[in-house]
């Protein structure tokens, strides 16, 4: 191999000694006065673009997840602290209105006599025999008139004596009228004679016509007789309830009450004629009934259907009831249909097996109502799911003439009718 060929095949080498240009800085500084940037490629643009939105949304999620935590902490206990606060505001709100209308509910106790017996066995076996029982009641004047039930002083009823939130007893109590057994009405009103110069505090009249199911309510009474001005709380869970109540014992004959208010609120024995009261410490219903079977279902009597009874008293002294004479029940889509009737509200006027439809020598009957009517208005007031037969009776005094709207065989009349008196007893 020649010379030349072999040196051609030696490795390529460097030198040993690296070599460092020099720097000249007056040639860098006139190079940067006139330099003009490239304009890098567009796919570096986009690369450089995409590394900046990971890089901030790596960096803004982490941010965002501090500041959630933080801030779902703060809500969480924002959130816990309101809750607490509204109980709070709850709970004061009931003990003021307990406080305020606690004093105007008494203690019912009341002494009868009865002659209804039977014996050991079951058997009839007439004889008189003392009878105790014990009720609620609310004053509604200052001189001493008070408002229960009408079972709670039933017929019989020999002494009536109250005992008022303080620890006051009055004996020389008087029923000054109740209504019939035969009416829908369970109410009564007693009166206080000699005050002994206690000053009263009257509860405030609501209308029972603007509660709606699931406002707020509260029910104060006499509990198992015994447990003066016992609180409970619930919600009205329905209206326009008709229930056929009675009492444990067999002593009273059963009664068929209209139009009532389904409440949660409990209402136990000896709550019979204390007030259900709204969260403004107004009296919208009379606490009246409880269901059999069942637990937290009580019915009031709306205040409303009650209201020209509690006038009458007011205003003479006596009570003066409204009546038609007429049994019936409030419609619903449901029975409506059952009925095979065209309407769907009002007063379905109907016979049972012990009462007639239409009382005979009634206001009623003098006016031309027969069974299977259906009474849609008294005047203008119309008879739906807020106004029962029994409440539109309660706005017309007793002698007033009145013009009934209904719906016979499918056909709507008009009848004319004179208010009555409802038959005492």
């Amino acid at each position: 191999m020649d010379e030349k060929k072999k040196l051609n095949r030696a490795a390529s080498g460097t030198y040993s000694t690296r070599q460092e240009p020099v720097i000249n800085i007056e040639a860098l500084r006139a190079r940067a006065q006139n330099y003009r940037p490239k304009r890098p490629p567009e796919h570096l643009l986009r690369a450089g673009a995409m590394l900046l939105v990971v890089l901030l949304v790596g960096f803004g999620g982490g941010w965002l997840g501090a500041w959630t935590e933080n801030h779902g902490r703060s809500n969480i206990s924002t959130s816990t602290a309101a809750k607490q606060q509204y109980i709070s505001n709850e709970s004061q709100l009931i003990e003021s209105i307990a406080k305020n209308v606690g004093q105007s509910v008494v203690s019912v106790n009341v002494t009868g006599q009865d002659t209804s017996s039977t014996d050991f066995f079951g058997f009839p076996f007439p004889q008189t025999q003392q009878t105790q029982a014990a009720g609620t009641g609310f004053i509604i004047s200052p001189d001493g008139i008070i408002v229960t039930n009408r079972h709670v002083v039933p017929s019989g009823t020999t002494s009536v004596s109250v005992t008022l939130s303080d620890g006051t007893t009055y004996d020389n109590v008087q029923v000054i009228g109740r209504t019939s057994d035969s009416s829908s009405q369970d109410i009564a009103f007693l009166k206080i004679g000699d005050l002994k110069g206690h000053t009263l505090v009257p509860v405030t009249l609501g209308d029972s016509s603007q509660m709606q199911v699931g406002d707020r309510v509260i029910a104060i009474g006499n509990a198992l007789g015994q447990f003066q001005n016992t609180v409970t709380t619930g919600i009205i869970s329905g209206y326009g309830r008709d229930v056929t109540a009675g009492d444990e014992s067999g002593l009273q004959t059963a009664e068929t009450l209209t139009d009532l208010f389904q409440t949660d609120a409990a209402i136990n024995e000896g709550n019979s004629g204390g007030p259900l009261v709204n969260i403004n410490g107004e009296v919208v219903g009379i606490n009246t009934a409880v269901a059999s079977g069942a637990q937290n279902i009580g019915f009031a009597q709306p205040v409303n259907d009650l209201k020209s009874l509690i006038q009458s008293v007011l205003s003479s002294g006596e009570l003066q009831q409204p009546y038609l004479g007429v049994r019936y029940v409030s419609l619903t889509n449901d029975l409506a249909h059952e009925f095979n009737l065209k309407v769907t509200r009002g007063a379905y006027v109907t016979s049972s097996d012990t009462s007639p439809a239409v009382v005979a020598g009634s206001p009623a009957e003098a006016a031309g109502v027969k069974d299977h009517d259906v009474i849609t208005k008294i005047n203008n007031v119309a008879i739906n799911d807020k106004t029962s037969l029994t409440s539109a009776l309660s706005k017309f005094k007793v002698g007033d003439k009145v013009t009934l709207t209904v719906v016979r065989d499918g056909k709507t009349i008009t009848l004319r009718a004179t208010i009555g008196q409802a038959p005492s007893g």
